[in-house]
């Protein structure tokens, strides 16, 4: 766990660096905000592209050799980003990006999935998913402090380096499950078997409004507090990192919520869909309390409150995803969820960019963020009714086990 926390830190440290960057780059470049959103949302177009062949993968590849090639693919590009002489470059260096990222969650699920038993397959969830706000949460201040010693170029640089040396590590550390003789038999599952089932496609859009609400604050907190708080690049850099230290608490506390709630007697779905729903609704209302918010701070209060809400619903999503899919299939089930929540987060980056240009105010593109939290929330609350089987028309697992023992 402690090696995916560190491989998945490093992965939004990558993927966040563009964000806190943004206003160097758009002023070098001579970028419009409209050509800033495209750019920031280049690196989801690729990484939701590869969701469903890397989701195959996971379930037919070995984690360490998926995912340690993924990290030196992604810190290459990460580097090259420093490089780019334009916006083309930029947003080929990005593409490039989403490639490489594109694995790590599906081979997450895949490896909590194989080591973890799973009354605490919910917490081991939520540590992984951790890093989607542990790495956002340190990022601005490292980002920031590389920018003010070696330029924004050279703060890619250092950290395409870094994302090597963490790739040796997880080579040099990890070590893949042995298969056992007792371990449960991994039937396969077709795709068309699993796309058949209402309950995955319910997973995938309810995940685009949660993707759509994290990543707006990945792409354009920096900026909001730049542009729409009137702080300065170092002021900003520093207090974006608050609210996802409260993102990092609320991912491992949606993690221990679903493992709670499951000893408690609920289903393992149902144990999964109460901190996801309540956690969409509570983010979404202080999105919009933001919008209100008198002063900086207090939208910092606020932005902060709805971030430890959407990421106690992002650790629920991963963890459902381990627990509604046949073994066989937790990286497929995984991978389409998530490229549902990166179509969202493809589509915030852009949109913000322009009601912003239209209205040069972060009114508009924050209550269209609660919005989409809440519309996720529905979805999950009222399409996720049953777990996905590997035969839709079986008894589910209960029932199969009342037979056998009646046949006993």
């Amino acid at each position: 766990m402690g090696l995916l926390l560190a491989v998945g830190a490093v992965n939004y440290v990558d993927r966040i660096a563009l964000s806190v960057a943004a206003p160097l780059i758009a002023a070098e470049l001579r970028l419009r905000p409209s050509q800033m959103g495209v750019l920031l949302s280049a690196f989801l177009w690729a990484y939701a592209a590869a969701q469903v062949p890397v989701g195959a993968l996971a379930d037919r590849t070995r984690p360490r050799r998926l995912l340690g090639g993924a990290m030196l693919l992604w810190s290459g590009a990460q580097a090259l980003t420093g490089l780019a002489t334009g916006l083309p470059q930029l947003i080929g260096a990005r593409l490039c990006l989403g490639l490489g990222e594109a694995p790590q969650f599906p081979v997450a699920a895949r490896v909590v999935r194989g080591w973890f038993a799973e009354k605490d397959r919910g917490l081991a969830t939520g540590v992984f998913n951790s890093a989607s706000t542990l790495g956002p949460a340190i990022a601005p201040p490292i980002v920031t402090a590389l920018m003010l010693a070696f330029g924004w170029r050279g703060a890619f640089v250092a950290t395409g380096l870094a994302g090597a040396a963490v790739a040796i590590a997880w080579w040099a550390l990890y070590r893949d499950r042995p298969e056992q003789a007792d371990a449960e038999p991994l039937q396969p599952t077709g795709w068309l078997t699993l796309l058949s089932q209402p309950t995955l496609w319910a997973m995938a859009i309810g995940n685009f409004g949660s993707g759509y609400v994290t990543w707006f604050y990945a792409a354009w907190l920096p900026s909001y507090l730049e542009t729409g708080r009137h702080l300065t690049v170092l002021q900003a850099g520093w207090t974006a990192s608050i609210p996802f230290a409260f993102g990092f608490l609320g991912s491992l506390a949606g993690g221990w919520a679903c493992d709670r709630l499951a000893k408690a007697g609920l289903t393992a779905l149902a144990s999964r869909k109460v901190p996801l729903v309540t956690g969409l609704v509570a983010g979404a209302a202080f999105t919009g309390l933001a919008v209100a918010a008198p002063s900086a701070w207090l939208a910092v209060a606020a932005i902060s409150a709805a971030l430890m809400f959407a990421n106690v619903a992002t650790a629920s999503i991963w963890a459902l995803a381990v627990v509604a899919a046949p073994a066989a299939a937790v990286g497929r089930i995984g991978a389409v969820q998530n490229m549902g929540g990166l179509l969202g987060g493809a589509a915030a980056p852009i949109v913000t960019g322009l009601l912003f240009e239209a209205t040069h105010a972060f009114a508009a593109p924050l209550a269209l963020t609660a919005a989409a939290g809440l519309a996720g929330a529905l979805v999950y609350l009222l399409g996720v009714v049953r777990e996905i089987r590997a035969d839709p028309v079986a008894p589910p697992p209960a029932r199969r086990e009342t037979l056998r023992s009646q046949q006993s």
